[in-house]
């Protein structure tokens, strides 16, 4: 059985030496995906042996991720291993992951964090299960650690999960798509470390907003008439709700209050917008999937 692991890096000149040699004595090959690093990230990396692609310039996380799932399509891999470049992940928990793709217990691995990290932050911890329950993919009776990039996938994973998103939300929308594909996700408890580790080099809002537009657009896509659909509902209630009121105070008092006339006509206008919304996506979409079969 063919295994690789591909390390997606930025700016991890500190950290990727130790990662790739750890790695190696688990694994047939090591690619690492460097997303436009200016240290020396690459050449630390060739060094080693790991094989190497690089981006010209920072194209965000999804797109390594997206390299790092054609280059194991393409060389045969069957079981392809993702884990972060800043040290943060044991490698040699590898096989512990490796081993339910090899008993055939499932498509995907995950790393899973079931208690905080030691060193991480409270804030972050939280902020990671937040957005764990946003994304709603459930593993038996709990979410899984959907923001994890420690993971393994089976030969099925690889050649059919795409990803579209470039930035964080891309390990939301990978689960997302593997439990709509009918894919066995399967966690394993890991320990991580952050004790003086830069984990991200983005702020933790950044990181929290990126994740959560990319959920909200996954659903939008997949599902929508209830997205976009409840949103006009809601919408026009509203505006039905301003409008009695200011027809109310009109026959009351012989004069139209412009704030609540015009809380009622936008609220309007976004909800029939929202709802033909829904309704073209959801033909486009019923559409195409009609012509893909």
């Amino acid at each position: 059985m063919k295994t690789v692991v591909a390390i997606p890096a930025f700016n991890e000149e500190r950290t990727i030496a130790k990662v790739i040699i750890r790695a190696k004595a688990y694994v047939d090959k090591v690619v690492v995906v460097d997303d436009g690093s200016h240290d020396d990230t690459v050449l630390i990396a060739q060094t080693l042996g790991a094989v190497v692609l690089t981006h010209e310039k920072n194209l965000g996380k999804g797109a390594a991720l997206r390299d790092c799932f054609e280059w194991a399509k393409g060389v045969g891999a069957d079981v392809l291993v993702t884990i972060d470049a800043d040290g943060q992940h044991d490698a040699s928990q590898i096989p512990v992951l490796l081993n339910a793709i090899r008993m055939k217990k499932a498509d995907v691995v995950i790393g899973s964090r079931s208690t905080r990290p030691t060193g991480m932050a409270w804030h972050r911890w939280l902020g990671v299960r937040a957005l764990d329950m946003a994304t709603r993919v459930k593993v038996g009776a709990r979410v899984v650690d959907a923001q994890s990039g420690f993971r393994a996938y089976s030969r099925r994973a690889i050649e059919n999960l795409v990803a579209t998103e470039y930035g964080m939300g891309v390990d939301s929308e990978i689960i997302m798509r593997a439990h709509r594909a009918g894919m066995r996700i399967v966690e394993v408890p890991v320990s991580m470390h952050y004790e003086g580790l830069q984990t991200s080099s983005h702020n933790p809002m950044v990181h929290a907003f990126d994740v959560f537009f990319s959920i909200l657009k996954f659903v939008s896509i997949r599902h929508p008439l209830t997205f976009y659909g409840g949103f006009g509902v809601v919408a026009i209630l509203i505006s039905l709700v301003f409008g009695f009121m200011t027809l109310d105070y009109y026959q009351q008092w012989g004069r139209v209050v412009t704030n609540l006339a015009l809380v009622s006509v936008a609220a309007g206008v976004l909800g029939f917008l929202s709802l033909f919304t829904g309704i073209i996506l959801f033909t486009l979409i019923t559409v195409t999937r009609e012509q893909r079969r």
